[in-house]
């Protein structure tokens, strides 16, 4: 349970509660289980703090200061958390839905099996933060800053990241089906048997991506660069590759059933047992190779 003494001193207000956090820097203050339902608390510190089960949904902490502030399992419903510093805070099983984490720093955040439904996390920073499990149908992470974050088992389902950066992050086993991935970096992530069923990645950055057994049936890859990544085992049924930059890539036992490849580069890609039946080639660029046409192969003739 909270301190009723710290709690007494928060109600004050916030100019009162700073002033006391400023005199009194080594105290980590214990508000957990607090009600802070739809309360202004812009601005406040709250770094270090214990917000355990506390309840601040619909609350304003635009601006507010926790960093690693413990938020495990803390209601923040509809809160705002427009710019708040949220660095290395504890967020595991918080409940987050329709929250608004605009321009919020989350570096190195613990977000585990959180529930971010809905929620806006745009040009957030998520750098190296934890978010194995967490559930982010529907949210807005258009321009934020994914890099090097685990993403393993996440949920995405129609969300939008468009132009967000993923450079090197573990996104195995995710579920973006249907998400919108225009024009996002995902340069060297780790994208093992995730699921990309019908994503949009129209001029996505997939540069030495590992996207092994990856399902990217109906995806639209136009114009997207997969050199250097491996795609072995990946399905790309009737998947839109229009333009796209395969150089390189390893599609090594890939289906590409009816995928469109018109115009796509394929320089020294590795296409040993790849699947290409009713697959547009038309203006395809290859190196050195010649195409077996026979019905649902294509190899390599010596």
């Amino acid at each position: 349970m909270a301190s009723v003494d710290h709690l007494a001193r928060l109600k004050w207000g916030t100019t009162v509660w700073m002033e006391w956090r400023l005199n009194n820097p080594h105290v980590e203050p214990d508000l957990s289980e607090a009600d802070f339902r739809g309360i202004d608390l812009q601005k406040a510190d709250f770094s270090k703090a214990n917000l355990r089960r506390a309840y601040l949904s619909e609350a304003n902490l635009s601006d507010a200061i926790l960093r690693e502030a413990i938020l495990t399992k803390a209601n923040l419903y509809e809160a705002q958390l427009l710019h708040a510093d949220l660095t290395e805070a504890e967020l595991v099983d918080a409940h987050l839905i329709g929250a608004n984490l605009t321009g919020a720093d989350l570096r190195g955040a613990n977000l585990r099996g959180a529930d971010l439904r809905e929620a806006k996390l745009i040009a957030a920073d998520l750098s190296l933060a934890d978010l194995i499990g967490t559930d982010l149908r529907g949210a807005t992470l258009k321009g934020a800053d994914l890099s090097d974050a685990n993403l393993t088992r996440s949920h995405f389902d129609q969300a939008i990241l468009t132009s967000a950066v993923l450079i090197s992050a573990n996104l195995s086993r995710a579920n973006f089906h249907g998400a919108e991935l225009m024009e996002a970096n995902l340069a060297k992530a780790s994208l093992y048997r995730t699921i990309l069923t019908e994503a949009l990645l129209t001029g996505a950055t997939l540069y030495g991506a590992m996207l092994i057994e990856a399902s990217l049936e109906q995806a639209d890859l136009s114009w997207v660069n997969l050199s250097h990544a491996n795609l072995s085992g990946a399905d790309l049924k009737y998947a839109n590759l229009r333009g796209a930059n395969l150089s390189r890539a390893d599609l090594r036992g890939a289906t590409l059933q009816g995928a469109n490849l018109r115009g796509a580069t394929l320089f020294k890609a590795d296409l040993t047992g790849a699947n290409l039946q009713d697959a547009d080639l038309s203006d395809t660029k290859f190196s050195n190779r010649l195409i077996d046409r026979s019905p649902g192969f294509l190899g390599e003739r010596s």
